[in-house]
């Protein structure tokens, strides 16, 4: 049974505050226990204002690793690019912040491989992974797709895919259910009625759930909150 709590806040700045509370307790919660941190974080609107606060906080930022939950096949100076968003945030105050495409012009599925490669030498499982759902039921790169499938099923050895969204032009690399999963905190947020309609109904519908946020979540024994705003 999936164990989810729900936080609504009256706007978006209140919502922005909470989650970066979060992440910044889960952060130094690791680094006290380990002595480093890995997070995951996605890219888009809604995490930008997250960040700026979240890069405020007196952490110690040269122990922290940080990697884009997914990302698209375009240069990080791309204004969709999540590892460039990730870098302008957080590499300033000495954070490492590790890519996931290595070659932008790459085939997408050659793409997930070589990252899948590369973030295998890394200290696993992630400290955390933030995932915020849009009104379709996806997250991230985690959308109708027809490759979907091999990222939802993907083996605990494999930590990322190369996926292309339905009707998309642009592939894009994300890390799997496995991996993201498997972290040891997990958080969620989402914005507005649509989206959370999505994910209340892919809560309900679990493991049968035909959204993709149903899916990656279906099974997770970890609980977690799920911030919301109107």
């Amino acid at each position: 049974m999936i164990e989810a709590e729900w936080w609504d806040y009256e706007d978006t700045d209140e919502l922005y505050d909470a989650v970066a509370s979060d992440i910044e307790f889960i952060i130094d919660s690791a680094l006290d226990a380990r002595g480093d941190a890995l997070i995951a974080l996605p890219g888009g609107a809604l995490p930008g204002p997250v960040y700026a606060r979240l890069a405020k906080a007196k952490l110690n930022w040269k122990r922290v690793t940080i990697i884009p939950t997914d990302d698209r096949m375009v240069a990080p100076t791309d204004a969709s690019s999540t590892v460039g968003m990730l870098a302008r945030a957080f590499l300033p105050i000495g954070a490492r912040v590790i890519p996931l495409i290595g070659d932008a012009k790459a085939e997408y599925k050659k793409a997930g491989l070589d990252a899948d490669e590369r973030l295998g030498a890394m200290k696993w499982p992630l400290d955390l992974a933030w995932l915020v759902v849009d009104a379709d039921g996806g997250t991230g790169s985690l959308v109708a797709s027809p490759d979907l499938d091999a990222a939802i099923t993907a083996p605990a050895t494999c930590k990322a895919i190369g996926v292309m969204p339905a009707g998309g032009k642009d592939g894009r690399v994300t890390l799997t259910k496995t991996t993201l999963m498997a972290a040891r905190a997990l958080s969620v947020a989402c914005q507005g009625d649509a989206a959370k309609a999505a994910l209340e109904t892919a809560l309900e519908d679990g493991a049968k759930s035909k959204l993709p946020v149903g899916r990656l979540l279906a099974g997770t024994e970890l609980p977690f909150d799920i911030h919301w705003v109107a």
